[in-house]
C-alpha cells in the first residue's frame, strides 16, 4: 500500500508583531508551531499582508488564523481578502481555528459585529466559562467548564454571526469561544501563549498580568484538539479525491 502524506496545517499569519516583541519572541506562527511541536513538513506559512496567496483548499489540512496588533475595523485590503478567504474555506468544510484578530476576523466575515470592547483592555491570564453546549463540542467536551486563558486584546466580537453558536464567554467578554460549523471555531483568547509569550507581549512598562499557569494548560489542549482534528480530515479529503 503506498503511504500518501498527510498535508500540511496553513499558519495564516495576520501582520507582524512590534519589533521588540519579534526580538524576543520571534513571529506568530513560531509561537504556534512551539505549542504543537510541529515538524517542518507539517505546517505552510502564509503571510497575507505581504501579499502572498492565500492557500488552494486541497493543498492545506486546515488553517490557523493568526492574532495580530491590527484592528479588523481598520478594513485593510489584506484582511478584506482573507475575509473572503474565510468564507469560502466555510463553505469548501476546511476545518478553521481562528485566534484573537482571527476570532474576530471569521466573525466579521461571516456576518457578524466587531468593535471596542466596551469594558477596555481585557489582559491576562482570566477565567472563562463554558455553555452546556460546550460538554458536546468535539474540541471543548474533555475541557472543564470554567479554565483560565491567557487574554490580551481592545476589539471583541460584540455581535456573533446568525450561524454561530456561543460556547463561553469571560466577565468582559461575551463570545470568548464561537462555534461556525462542524470543522470551524474559533477563539478570543490565546491558547498558544506561554507566560514568556505574554511578558514580551506587554506594552514597554506594562506589567504581567496574572500569576504564571499551575497545573493543566487547557488553552493548549484545545489547540492540540484542534491539530488533532486536522488528520482525519486529511484522510477524507484524499478519500474522497
Amino acid at each position: 500500500m503506498t503511504h500518501t502524506p498527510a498535508l500540511p496545517i496553513a499558519l495564516i499569519q495576520l501582520e507582524v508583531p512590534p519589533a521588540n516583541v519579534v526580538a524576543q519572541i520571534g513571529e506568530q506562527p513560531r509561537w504556534f508551531i512551539d505549542a504543537l511541536q510541529l515538524q517542518s513538513d507539517e505546517y505552510l506559512i502564509v503571510r497575507p499582508h505581504l501579499g502572498e496567496a492565500l492557500p488552494a483548499f486541497d493543498q492545506i489540512a486546515g488553517a490557523i488564523l493568526s492574532g495580530s496588533w491590527a484592528m479588523v475595523t481598520d478594513h485593510a485590503d489584506w484582511s478584506e481578502r482573507c475575509a473572503a478567504w474565510v468564507r469560502a474555506a466555510l463553505e469548501a468544510g476546511l476545518p478553521l481555528l481562528g485566534v484573537c484578530y482571527g476570532h474576530q476576523l471569521m466573525a466579521y466575515a461571516l456576518g457578524g459585529e466587531v468593535a471596542d470592547n466596551p469594558h477596555g483592555w481585557e489582559r491576562g491570564l482570566l477565567p472563562i466559562c463554558c455553555a452546556t453546549q460546550a460538554r458536546h463540542d468535539p474540541l471543548l467536551q474533555n475541557l472543564p467548564d470554567s479554565f483560565n486563558v491567557w487574554l490580551s486584546h481592545r476589539q471583541s466580537v460584540v455581535t456573533p454571526p446568525a450561524q454561530a453558536q456561543v460556547l463561553a464567554a469571560s466577565a468582559y467578554d461575551g463570545c470568548q469561544i464561537l462555534r461556525y460549523s462542524p470543522q470551524a471555531l474559533s477563539v478570543q483568547f490565546h491558547p498558544e501563549f506561554s507566560s514568556r509569550i505574554m511578558r514580551a507581549c506587554q506594552p514597554e512598562g506594562g506589567a504581567e498580568d496574572g500569576p504564571a499557569i499551575e497545573g493543566r494548560d487547557w488553552g493548549r489542549e484545545l489547540l492540540a484538539a484542534f491539530w488533532q482534528q486536522t488528520r482525519p480530515a486529511v484522510a477524507e479529503r484524499l478519500q474522497g479525491a
